[in-house]
């Protein structure tokens, strides 16, 4: 299969390409950014139509890795996210369609959902607004009951749980699905979009305001700095690894024959092992060697407390699970270079 991978030369693309050649395949790198290339794959725009429209010759599906991550640097980048996220992902999928190729695999992030899955102990399942500066500022971390202000116990998040962008950057990737999804119905293709969770490990960019917080603290420990954890370490992620995601992207082009049915499937990818980011930030300096990481109580607001999300229909559909343990990719991460260094 000859697949068009969208920021092919990036931190996840790049090991998408890779799992992708190692089981057969013929990817085709196609990435903006010039200095994540060689000469022989030259930058290229996603909003771009005609570099697009001669990228995808010959091409059986697409794999689109491409997008603007993280938080940036607050609300002065929507207009940039908006035009490389969801100006971007129309250009490709109106190209797709001239084209006539039927079959899309999108990096999809549970960013989608806002808050995780929380439950009372009076009122069942709730959903949590989003958090004050007030209570931040305060330390008051957790998200309460919204009918009666009690604790709250967070729990797993499945596809068919409602949405809540919380930032942005979400925003976008919510708005990619609907695109996606719209581009399936009008041509009757298969769309698949891989909500990621924490994906963590070698080539991570290094400490950008765009980068996660895996590549913050490697960087921190790179530099002989003690890692900075936010609030009180205790907010709880799906930290996967990026050989498992890449893994990921190939089960679901693979298991492409015959779903040319024009819906959008959708499935949460992570490790299914929930760690919170100060055992994190523990584990990965203990790795390393030091120093300890530093709880700081800072935050960000924007950021969720706790989001991890059920990744069976995953396993149960295509047969996917990850093999990469936590520990075990925390001590290769922690020896691993980031891109930029």
């Amino acid at each position: 299969m000859r697949v068009l991978v969208t920021g092919g030369a990036g931190f996840i693309g790049s090991h998408v390409v890779e799992a992708l050649a190692a089981r057969g395949h013929e990817p085709v790198v196609f990435d903006l950014q010039e200095n994540q290339v060689t000469p022989e794959v030259p930058g290229r725009d996603v909003r771009d139509r005609d570099a697009v429209s001669r990228a995808l010759s010959g091409v059986d599906a697409v794999c689109h890795q491409a997008a603007m991550v993280g938080l940036g640097n607050g609300f002065a980048d929507a207009a940039e996210y908006v035009s490389r996220n969801d100006l971007g992902t129309a250009v490709l999928l109106g190209a797709m369609a001239d084209a006539g190729v039927r079959r899309l695999v999108l990096a999809g992030s549970m960013v989608v959902y806002g808050e995780g899955r929380y439950a009372c102990e009076r009122h069942g399942v709730v959903r949590p607004g989003p958090r004050s500066s007030e209570d931040l500022a305060a330390g008051r971390f957790e998200p309460t009951c919204p009918s009666c202000g009690a604790a709250l116990r967070p729990g797993l998040v499945g596809e068919d749980a409602p949405v809540d962008p919380r930032n942005v950057y979400a925003t976008t990737k919510l708005a990619q699905e609907h695109l996606a999804a719209a581009w399936a119905r009008s041509t009757g293709g298969a769309a698949v979009s891989l909500r990621y969770h924490n994906v963590y490990g070698p080539r991570m960019p290094r400490d950008t305001p765009y980068a996660g917080v895996a590549s913050f603290f490697r960087s921190a420990l790179a530099r002989g700095e003690a890692p900075r954890v936010f609030e009180d370490g205790a907010q709880r992620r799906d930290f996967v690894h990026v050989r498992d995601v890449a893994a990921a992207n190939v089960a679901a082009l693979e298991a492409g024959p015959g779903r040319e049915d024009g819906t959008l499937a959708v499935y949460n990818t992570g490790s299914g092992e929930p760690h919170t980011v100060g055992e994190m930030a523990r584990a990965l300096a203990d790795a390393y060697g030091g120093p300890d990481p530093v709880v700081t109580g800072e935050y960000r607001l924007g950021d969720v407390r706790h989001i991890t999300a059920d990744s069976s229909r995953l396993r149960a559909e295509l047969g996917w699970r990850a093999e990469v343990g936590f520990q075990e990719g925390m001590k290769e991460f922690a020896g691993a270079p980031l891109r930029g260094e």
